[in-house]
């Protein structure tokens, strides 16, 4: 996701500040929470948050629950919302 914000900054002939502030989540939150199950065995699920870019409103994306969701991922998700919202015109940011 990275390589097409960079190639779409260059050629839309943004300043490179743009894809500086673009190109990293504005806030990560991440949990563990440990949880005792029916066998007794004690797992521990992670969770993830990426709010992206609120410039242009209030954070907005979707919820995931898989076993497989990474933080890497969420984080291209959120830039997609981001960018996604603003092509579209919608006051919304991008969160995942």
């Amino acid at each position: 996701m990275l390589q097409v914000l960079r190639r779409s900054v260059d050629l839309a002939g943004f300043p490179e500040e743009v894809y500086q502030i673009l190109s990293k989540p504005e806030r990560v939150l991440m949990v563990s929470i440990p949880v005792r199950m029916d066998n007794g065995k004690l797992v521990v699920f992670e969770g993830y948050r990426v709010q992206h870019n609120s410039a242009l409103g209030p954070y907005k994306g979707g919820i995931r629950f898989h076993p497989e969701v990474d933080l890497e991922t969420d984080m291209a998700l959120a830039l997609g919302m981001t960018l996604k919202n603003s092509l579209n015109g919608l006051p919304y940011g991008g969160g995942k």
